[in-house]
């Protein structure tokens, strides 16, 4: 079992097969889940004080979790807390939840296949625990497993639980689950507006709804049986004036992962409904199975198709429809610092928005737990960081929202559709010095962004297999490869590109550290080469980190412009580096 602060996963199915949808789990794994269960209750009624934590459990829509969310329903009962069983719920929506209570549990392995599944925990910060925090359940979790008498003894304690207190937590679920549901939707209010204030929120809602009114805006959402399906995206959306079309609700019909070809069910749809005279769809999105990631397709009025939006472009457009907003929502105050927090492989197209609009951009290590915690310290310092994020694989987290949820994505977007006397596209292009129409489309948006070239965080080419289980000597070997090579390379690089020095910069958690002379340093955190012009501007980037909740390493770049052929050249160079490392 992988034991990331991102979420504890391993293959649950039974026969250890990846796209097994057994929902029986063996016993060992009901061990597992015992234990897990038994140990996040210790760490929460510890930093709680409280002797009865309240603790949501919930679950996505995986085959086997029933069976995890069960047995740690029993540890969970035998140790005196009480059981808020949400059942079949989305992440955003439990975390949302959580604010209100002592901490969650969330059964999920997110985008990965659908024999797999795994175990986040979270306090009442709404958010999953941070990797300091993660360890401390870990290491009381791996104590007891070198104990077979004690964990012998745990489990049968856990199955001797109660009776009639699991079944009335079992009755109460639906309960639960209502009370996970308003939550969620007071809150994404909040996170939608930026504000807590109700009459600024109906306001605002209104202020939507005629601008839809003379413009109507659909929406189609590809669910394939998520947790999404049972969640608050239909009464949002409907409730708001724009129509929603949903396919697959009930049922995973594809791969998980919401990029790529599994986008193609959306894009199909969203062309048909046209075809069919329905000209208000523009925006589809699709959710992984616990609902806090979806990657967008947009309707092209000019090709007159639907087009896949790739990752690092969602995200981009996210922060440009947050930020105007946030200048606009903010206009005139003094104090006003905004900041964008994302991780360490995003594209530098963010700093090239941020230097237009006026943010501070600051990176960590991927992870979305360190994003958020770094988000947190610029808010520390003075900076308000509205929008954070993992752009390699497009996740949008607003403020006060500690999850990504592509429901605060697909309403950024409406946000710069709509509100156009406000003027959050026109707040862009004057800043950019870009010409305003205000007759734009959401082509327009996206032909005025910085244009860079960027390897997708799915392709094949950006996951390699490494032997080499020492990340640190791993680098070590690699920089004395690739300082060799810099050497053969820079006079080409020179001449086609440009390219005249390098940067080497780490992060490790919530911290990037700049000019390193010793890539080892780095250790299991991110690693990237940043290479730049004679006026020191960056260029492109090379990245690498080792997956944390899949035994694969990760290789990226980012390349400013149009450059295909330079970016598919630039991480073939790094993959054949690091190959040559690895020996």
């Amino acid at each position: 079992m992988i034991l990331s602060a991102s979420g504890w996963r391993k293959v649950f199915a039974p026969s250890g097969e990846d796209q097994d949808k057994n929902p029986e789990i063996n016993e060992n794994d009901k061990k597992l889940s015992v234990i897990a269960a038994w140990v996040f209750f210790d760490y929460i009624k510890e930093i709680t004080g409280q002797e009865n934590p309240v603790i949501a459990v919930g679950t996505d829509t995986r085959p086997t979790g029933p069976a995890i969310a069960d047995a740690m329903l029993h540890a969970l009962i035998k140790k005196g807390a009480i059981v808020q069983y949400c059942s079949v719920v989305s992440a955003p929506e439990i975390m949302a939840f959580s604010k209100k209570i002592d901490g969650f549990i969330y059964i999920s392995a997110s985008h990965n296949p659908i024999g797999h599944n795994g175990i986040k925990f979270g306090t009442n910060e709404g958010g999953v625990l941070n990797g300091t925090e993660n360890a401390k359940v870990v290491k009381q979790f791996l104590a007891i497993l070198e104990d077979d008498e004690k964990v012998s003894k745990i489990v049968d304690d856990a199955y001797n639980c109660s009776s009639s207190e699991l079944r009335d937590v079992y009755k109460a679920s639906d309960s639960s689950k209502f009370n996970a549901r308003n939550a969620y939707l007071a809150f994404v209010q909040e996170t939608i507006t930026g504000t807590q204030n109700k009459e600024y929120q109906t306001d605002f809602f209104q202020m939507l709804k005629n601008y839809i009114i003379e413009k109507p805006i659909g929406v189609v959402c590809d669910f394939n049986g998520s947790s999404r399906f049972r969640s608050i995206d239909k009464e949002l959306f409907t409730h708001n004036g724009i129509n929603f079309y949903s396919i697959n609700d009930t049922e995973i019909v594809h791969e998980i992962i919401p990029e790529g070809e599994n986008l193609n069910y959306v894009a199909q749809t969203m062309e048909k409904l046209q075809e069919d005279g329905n000209t208000d769809v523009i925006l589809g999105y699709m959710p992984d199975c616990d609902g806090d990631r979806g990657n967008i397709v947009y309707w092209d009025e000019k090709l007159k198709k639907a087009v896949i939006l790739k990752a690092q472009e969602v995200f981009s457009l996210s922060v440009l429809a947050e930020i105007t907003y946030s200048l606009w929502q903010n206009e005139g105050k003094p104090d006003f610092k905004p900041a964008v927090a994302v991780n360490c492989p995003t594209s530098m197209r963010i700093e090239e928005i941020g230097n237009s609009l006026g943010f501070d951009v600051f990176r960590a290590e991927v992870g979305e737990a360190n994003v958020v915690n770094l988000a947190r310290e610029k808010r520390a310092e003075g900076y308000n960081v509205r929008i954070l994020g993992e752009g390699s694989n497009g996740g949008t987290i607003t403020y006060p929202s500690s999850v990504r949820d592509p429901l605060n994505t697909v309403f950024a977007i409406i946000k710069l559709l709509t509100l156009k006397e406000e003027g959050l596209f026109r707040i862009w292009c004057e800043k950019s010095n870009q010409p305003y129409n205000p007759d734009f489309t959401l082509s327009d948006i996206l032909a005025s962004l910085p244009v860079y070239t960027t390897t997708g965080v799915s392709e094949k080419r950006a996951l390699l297999k490494i032997n080499t289980m020492d990340h640190a000597l791993l680098k070590a070997k690699f920089q004395k490869v690739f300082e060799k090579e810099w050497e053969q390379k820079l006079p080409n690089l020179s001449k086609e590109y440009g390219i005249c020095k390098y940067e080497a910069v780490i992060t490790n958690g919530t911290k990037e550290t700049r000019n390193i002379d010793d890539y080892s340093k780095s250790g299991k955190g991110g690693l990237k080469i940043i290479l730049k012009d004679m006026n020191n501007k960056p260029v492109a980037f090379m990245w690498m980190r080792g997956s944390g909740t899949e035994p694969v390493f990760r290789v990226m770049c980012d390349v400013k412009g149009n450059n295909l052929d330079f970016e598919i050249w630039l991480c073939e160079w790094l993959a054949k580096m690091l190959a040559e490392a690895d020996k």
